[in-house]
């Protein structure tokens, strides 16, 4: 009979995102135990680095995941080259933005939107027939606890998220009955490269905080790392989970969603407060 939830663990993958972050660590933990992965990113330097820390059998691509066509290019590719039927295919490509609501530039928020959520579709109608076709596997979509709750100076950011979340969730009710699952993915704070890399056009507070600064007290209020992150993702998966929480603020933003789904804000900023002053007394 087969699994209800088969194992990932040793079958071809694809990632995008995959020149940094989470979608690096996914690629070397799922490579190292022994999965051909295909790799993916606009990012060619850092795809090559993450390509050349792998062990196993890799394929990489130079990839914009907002080109739906080169998308379905790649996905038949990955069909060509794949070894064994494919496992899991983990649209984790995303940006960041931070800007109030008021200052928002159309065009940095249509960029945002093209890739954290029209990659993602790009990425699950590409490689949904390979799946649909072995009747097994799993799609595997990045979200983000900003999917769960909307968050001040993030409008675009929780828009995609949230989109990407509601898109997969649909298309999970469309699995039913079938080999292949639909998953969310709600990473909390992860420390990666992101923030480092969003657009900004200055300080949403009005403070006259540089990008570097903030990115540096963002870095600094991160839980988990890029290798855990993975191993949750990884472990999740292989559970059956259709959405997997990633950290512990993972949970608290989902608890917090459930509780006080319209006045959750006053608590995590009381909470954010609290750990900033122990941090300053431990200075």
């Amino acid at each position: 009979m087969r699994r209800a939830h088969p194992d990932i663990t040793g079958r071809p993958v694809m990632i995008t995102g995959a020149a940094s972050g989470i979608g690096r660590s996914l690629a070397r933990r799922l490579s190292r135990l022994g999965s051909p992965v295909a790799i993916a990113d606009q990012d060619e330097a850092g795809l090559a680095k993450t390509a050349a820390s792998l062990s196993g059998t890799v394929l990489t691509r130079v990839l914009d995941v907002r080109d739906a066509a080169d998308v379905t290019r790649f996905a038949g590719e990955v069909r060509e080259w794949m070894p064994a039927p494919l496992a899991a295919v983990f649209n984790n490509a995303g940006v960041a933005l931070t800007s109030t609501v008021l200052d928002a530039v159309p065009e940095d928020d249509d960029w945002l939107h093209e890739t954290n959520f029209h990659g993602v579709v790009n990425g699950t109608r590409a490689f949904l027939p390979i799946l649909v076709a072995q009747d097994a596997g799993a799609i595997v979509n990045t979200s983000s606890v900003f999917g769960l709750l909307g968050m001040p100076y993030q409008s675009a950011y929780c828009a995609a998220k949230f989109a990407v979340r509601g898109f997969t969730d649909a298309l999970r009710q469309e699995l039913r009955g079938t080999g292949v699952r639909a998953i969310t993915v709600h990473p909390g704070g992860i420390t990666t490269n992101i923030a480092r890399n969003a657009r900004m056009r200055k300080d949403p507070q009005g403070l006259g905080r540089t990008r570097e600064q903030m990115a540096a007290q963002f870095e600094a209020a991160t839980l988990t790392s890029p290798d855990r992150a993975a191993a949750i993702i990884h472990h999740g998966v292989e559970r059956g989970k259709a959405r997997i929480l990633v950290g512990p603020d993972a949970y608290v933003f989902d608890a917090l969603a459930r509780i006080t789904p319209t006045h959750y804000y006053s608590l995590i900023s009381g909470l954010q407060s609290t750990l900033s002053s122990r941090r300053r007394r431990a200075q």
